[in-house]
């Protein structure tokens, strides 16, 4: 009898529940229940609603266990952030928000103790604030009292996992995102943590994607009115998820697509050197010990945030009507870095977009069109970069993108995409996350072989849209205008 699994996927702004089977081609994958991700802000602070996000998830096995037996369960999210633990398993604090700005200033502090050229040496990972290694770090010299009382640490994955199962595990792709990992290893550098005064203990025992966590608690069986269940650590890092979903032989470049973009390829091990410090190029874990070379761009947030701008000004915007009206703005006109500090952070984005370029002596956008269009080609230009550095750095030539995720139903940003790298771009799964997911559990399950025969379940299993790449010339011209303003910031 064929398996059926159920995969949670976590994003930054909402969650869902997929039921996966496979028939022995195909993967089928239906949605039984999808909520929002709201992020709770008090006291100047940022948090996660987990509580509730764990209602939701117990919300969405009652609902699944109700249509047929689940085979496994198996839980992706975003990376970075945390749960702290007492040593009774009890949750000491509020997960924070990884956008929350207590970490504004901890790189710089942790310079001061160890150089940005060792750190990376150690870990190969790039510097943003919002990495677990400067969020434990402000915890450990401005919170000591909560330092105090952890017990165990566990990324938001693993932290769901505990509260289905009881055991406490690190899965390896999220413990990556960590800026702590040896890449070579695979395991945590405990040397480095203890020289920032953060206490190695805190650290559970790591559990590598196939592997189980264990089964849901016998309270929960109870409540489902279930058999035990395992719950598999699939790839739990999202990006992992999706990368491991990918429909490509050999070599490629990925962009997963979402509130982020993560720009990478994958490899058999870490790119570690001069270069891909200058240029801060990340090492992540991926299915099986593979290493996912990328860079972390700001990506569709600065859309998102836009819209949500717009919306409470009272224009009721669409994504369709703000890619109709970038459509129709003049191109080229102005420029942002869309990694520049001032667009992390929730808040008016098109205001912010229109003093960057006020302050780098561009046209300044006026037009809500106008705003679009310069994040548009902003975006598209930034993958420009990261494809020609990804190319340089890996002594590579690839002539196909991948473009995976829900960022894929945005036309307009995978047309530019093309014509801006001069790259052939396939786009889909828009469900690579969900699928990835899945396919691990299947793996795991013996339902499927193995990774290749996944990928190729997973590509006979969904529509892909090609785009081929035109007008490259134009945009070849306007680059050199684009990299006037790379490491330009309207603060500075």
């Amino acid at each position: 009898m064929a398996k059926r699994v159920l995969a949670f996927d976590f994003g930054a702004s909402s969650g869902r529940a997929m039921i996966g089977e496979f028939d022995g081609k195909e993967m089928q994958v239906t949605e039984i229940h999808r909520f929002s991700n709201d992020t709770v802000c008090t006291g100047g602070r940022m948090y996660w609603d987990v509580l509730r996000l764990f209602f939701e998830i117990k919300t969405a096995i009652n609902k699944a266990v109700k249509t047929g037996a689940i085979d496994a369960i198996g839980i992706d999210t975003w990376g970075v952030d945390f749960g702290l633990l007492t040593k009774d398993g009890e949750l000491l604090a509020n997960p924070n928000h990884y956008r929350d700005e207590r970490t504004v200033g901890m790189p710089e502090e942790v310079f001061e103790l160890i150089s940005p050229e060792e750190l990376y040496s150690l870990t190969g990972t790039q510097t943003m604030r919002i990495n677990t290694l400067y969020q434990l770090y402000y915890l450990a010299k401005y919170r000591p009292e909560l330092m105090k009382l952890t017990d165990k640490i566990l990324f938001i994955p693993d932290l769901f996992a505990y509260l289905l199962t009881g055991e406490k595990r690190a899965e390896a792709t999220i413990a990556s995102t960590s800026n702590f990992l040896n890449p070579y290893t695979k395991q945590f550098n405990t040397e480095l943590l203890e020289k920032l005064g953060i206490p190695a203990s805190i650290l559970p025992p790591m559990i590598q994607p196939g592997e189980s966590y264990g089964v849901l608690s016998e309270e929960l069986c109870r409540e489902f009115d279930c058999d035990p269940i395992p719950v598999i650590a699939v790839c739990t890092h999202d990006t992992a998820s999706a990368v491991a979903s990918a429909p490509a032989e050999g070599d490629f470049v990925y962009i997963s697509c979402g509130t982020w973009s993560l720009f990478g390829t994958e490899l058999a091990a870490p790119l570690i050197n001069e270069k891909s410090a200058k240029i801060q190029y990340t090492n992540e874990g991926g299915y099986l010990g593979t290493t996912r070379f990328l860079k972390n761009i700001m990506g569709l947030w600065l859309i998102q945030e836009s819209r949500r701008q717009w919306i409470r000004e009272g224009e009721q915007v669409s994504y369709a009507d703000l890619e109709r009206e970038a459509l129709a703005a003049e191109p080229f006109r102005c420029f942002i870095d869309c990694d520049a500090p001032e667009f992390e952070t929730a808040g008016d984005l098109p205001s912010r977009v229109k003093e960057f370029c006020r302050a780098t002596g561009q046209y300044v956008p006026k037009t809500r069109g106008e705003v679009m269009r310069c994040i548009y080609e902003s975006l598209a230009m930034k993958y420009k970069l990261n494809y020609n550095t990804l190319c340089e750095l890996s002594g590579k030539s690839f002539g196909q993108i991948n473009m995976l995720g829900g960022g894929i139903k945005d036309t307009l940003l995978c047309r530019l995409t093309a014509a801006a790298t001069g790259a052939r771009v396939v786009a889909g799964p828009a469900e690579a996350t969900v699928m990835g997911n899945i396919a691990v559990q299947l793996i795991s399950l013996g339902e499927i072989k193995d990774w290749k025969e996944a990928r190729r379940v997973i590509k006979d299993s969904t529509p892909l849209q090609v785009y081929e790449a035109e007008n490259t010339k134009a945009w070849d011209e306007a680059f050199v205008e684009y990299s006037r303003y790379l490491g330009k910031s309207a603060r500075s």
